[in-house]
């Protein structure tokens, strides 16, 4: 602002000059309209430089809150309580219109973190040695039981909590055959992407770390066909958030570094204080059992692919043994596709 009034002021005192040295007469009006010519040209040159506003487009591919909220609501969990979040508007595109797009097209747009779309409604009846391949599940929403007290009492409820990790932690390229066994479809998951360490956040501020996971994951359904209304769902292994190499603050590791704390040598001898260190000295590899559930509402037959959502439940972190885990629920969206 200080250099564009002080051009105008140049500018003024120039055309000043010019006109009083000339011959020639020029009147007020003139003289005006010169410095308004000049102070616009300063005035564009400048917009030229600033950042464009851009503004919000609304496209048939964009899934609205409503219908995120309607479709999350379709799955239910045996034993977890109902809990309805937010889940904020996003770009729904089939997996034939992501594989148009190039590598820059994607980057830094979020698009990698999100599961295709899949049109129809149609039915697939998977044939002996079928396979479910590219299975994406994408979380939408995230809870955290919590003792929560109301008039004097203490009641266990999901927390709804706010996702603090990048957009990584959608599960990809998960595999595994299909058997049909007494007119009902298991699947059996093998390998894949099909794990990712996440963070959430509580509404008082503590975050709680988890793996979000369906390793070796066991879904039993309650047909033999994929079609809209079919079910789904199993139970998973759930690993250790970290691994025997990891090293707290204090040098302590599964596998590696040290078996105590250095620094409190007389607390670690089998005397008073042994038991209330004994979680943290000790470092262990837990594995604990979590649990989905999964409805198909999406059937495209000619393209093999199949869409829906879930709803998971599991424990979070324990640090290696030294901390209570809590439950964790998980709802969101999946896609796959049927090999056959």
């Amino acid at each position: 602002v200080c250099l564009f009034l002080a051009l105008c002021n140049f500018a003024s005192i120039r055309i000043t000059t010019i006109v009083s040295s000339s011959a020639h007469s020029i009147n007020n009006t003139q003289i005006n309209n010169m410095k308004l010519a000049l102070a616009s040209l300063f005035v564009a040159s400048a917009t030229a430089f600033a950042p464009s506003t851009s503004t919000s487009r609304t496209t048939g591919l964009q899934m609205s809150l409503k219908d995120d909220l309607a479709t999350l609501g379709k799955a239910a969990l045996a034993g977890a309580v109902a809990v309805g979040v937010a889940v904020a508007p996003a770009q729904a595109l089939t997996k034939s219109q992501i594989n148009e797009l190039s590598y820059l097209q994607v980057k830094g747009t979020g698009l990698a973190n999100r599961c295709a779309e899949v049109v129809g409604e149609d039915s697939i009846k998977p044939k002996p040695g079928a396979k479910l391949v590219d299975m994406c599940i994408e979380p939408k929403a995230w809870a955290v039981e919590e003792e929560v007290g109301k008039a004097g009492k203490t009641e266990k409820k999901f927390v709804n909590s706010k996702v603090m990790t990048r957009q990584t932690y959608t599960l990809d390229a998960i595999e595994g055959p299909i058997s049909v066994d007494g007119g009902k479809i298991t699947f059996t998951e093998k390998e894949g992407i099909d794990y990712a360490a996440t963070t959430v956040q509580l509404p008082g501020g503590e975050r709680v770390p988890f793996l979000f996971t369906v390793k070796d994951l066991v879904a039993k359904g309650n047909g033999d066909a994929f079609k809209p209304g079919f079910q789904m769902g199993g139970d998973f292994n759930t690993p250790s958030y970290r691994t025997g190499l990891f090293l707290d603050p204090k040098g302590r590791g599964g596998t590696t570094g040290y078996d105590m704390a250095v620094a409190l040598p007389a607390l670690q001898l089998g005397e008073e204080g042994d038991a209330e260190l004994f979680g943290e000295n000790n470092k262990v590899f837990d594995i604990t059992q979590g649990r989905i559930e999964m409805e198909v509402n999406k059937v495209n037959a000619e393209d093999s692919e199949i869409g829906g959502v879930f709803v998971a439940t599991q424990l979070s972190d324990t640090d290696m043994g030294s901390k209570t885990p809590k439950k964790v629920l998980t709802k969101g969206i999946f896609y796959a596709k049927v090999e056959q």
